[in-house]
């Protein structure tokens, strides 16, 4: 009989239990132990930068590199439409104005071309987001940043360990978040990290995150900050994996791979690209948009993997079309129809690192029969 296949199951195969053994036997178990301080300096290491502040989550990772940059209210941020949520709530919990650029159709990715267009005099920052797998052609939007003196804040929460033009994806940020959620190349459970090398931004994001003590006297605030803390076996966790993450990157392409050999003959969709001149694919999911000629929609093929006991996953939904920035009143009349059509025409297959083989196979196999 069949057994479920997940669309993400992680594979704690290295040191994962070794160090999380060290910190029940040292009792740290808080976000003050020494796993934290190592992990946030070999984090940074290989990605490029000087400072690493852990944090609770991804989320916490986007709204404290929004307020590091200490923004006046109404300055304006560019960012793609096609992402989650998450990019434009701290953008708004910031006080600042996320304005919209469309996706490429080919990436996935924001499309660059569009970003110069949308700046004006209150534009302060752009919000570049690495998509699936694939990273955003940086250097037309680097170039764009020095002519008009905007920050960049590089969301590099699905490219861990993706590259562009041979350098670390989250080294172009003059600030750059991570995720280490359950279904990242590097997993905490819930997790995430700010990468900078500006000494200021680092500093107001380390206050941020463990509500603004003063340094000379505790429980002492001059402003309003989190407990986005990452506690020491969260951190123990994430230094085993960063041990092995090329080894991780080697899997994840081999399961993309696998994938965009099987269903190379089904005219019905649109693989994710291999490659493009800048960088190869990671596949941190693997993805597939159904094409015109497909009469079926997203959800009835799900309902049918889904009652072969495969899991899949809807594409992000517009920024622009999310019912409470609706409601607030915001991106009225915008439309965006790459992203319309890719969010109503794409779903991802399950690509967790502990995928087998034949369960390759099997989703591979249990798809084609349901298009043909």
């Amino acid at each position: 009989m069949n057994q479920w296949i997940a669309v993400n199951e992680p594979l704690l195969i290295g040191n994962e239990l070794q160090y999380l053994e060290e910190c029940i036997k040292t009792g740290w178990i808080s976000s003050e132990g020494p796993f934290v301080k190592c992990f946030e300096a070999e984090f940074a290491a290989r990605i490029g930068q000087t400072y690493g502040v852990a944090v609770a989550n991804g989320s916490a990772a986007l709204d404290l590199a929004m307020l590091a940059l200490d923004l006046e209210p109404g300055a304006e941020v560019i960012m793609p439409t096609f992402t989650i949520i998450s990019c434009a709530a701290a953008i708004l919990r910031a006080g600042a104005i996320p304005v919209l650029v469309d996706a490429d159709p080919l990436t996935w990715n924001m499309d660059v071309s569009q970003i110069e267009a949308k700046i004006t005099a209150r534009t302060k920052a752009i919000m570049v987001v690495h998509i699936y797998g694939l990273p955003v052609d940086l250097d037309p939007v680097l170039k764009i940043a020095a002519k008009y003196g905007l920050a960049i804040i590089e969301d590099a929460a699905e490219a861990i360990g993706q590259t562009y033009r041979g350098k670390p994806c989250g080294s172009f940020g003059d600030l750059s978040v991570f995720s280490f959620y359950a279904n990242k190349h590097i997993t905490t459970g819930e997790g995430g990290m700010i990468v900078t090398s500006n000494p200021i931004y680092a500093e107001r994001c380390c206050s941020l995150r463990n509500l603004c003590f003063k340094p000379e006297r505790r429980f002492v605030h001059d402003q309003l900050g989190y407990n986005y803390r990452l506690t020491n076996i969260q951190a123990a966790l994430g230094l085993a994996q960063l041990e092995r993450l090329d080894q991780i990157i080697e899997l994840k392409r081999a399961i993309g791979n696998q994938y965009q050999v099987l269903l190379s003959d089904l005219a019905e969709v649109q693989q994710p690209l291999a490659k493009t001149e800048y960088a190869d694919n990671i596949y941190w999911v693997y993805g597939l948009v159904l094409r015109d000629c497909c009469s079926q929609s997203v959800s009835e093929i799900t309902a049918e993997l889904y009652a072969n006991k495969i899991a899949t996953r809807p594409f992000f939904w517009p920024i622009h079309e999310q019912p409470v920035f609706q409601r607030l009143g915001l991106f009225q009349e915008e439309s965006y129809p790459v992203a319309e059509k890719i969010a109503r025409r794409g779903f991802y297959l399950p690509s967790g690192l502990a995928l087998t083989t034949e369960q390759i196979e099997r989703v591979a196999m249990v798809l084609k029969s349901i298009l043909e």
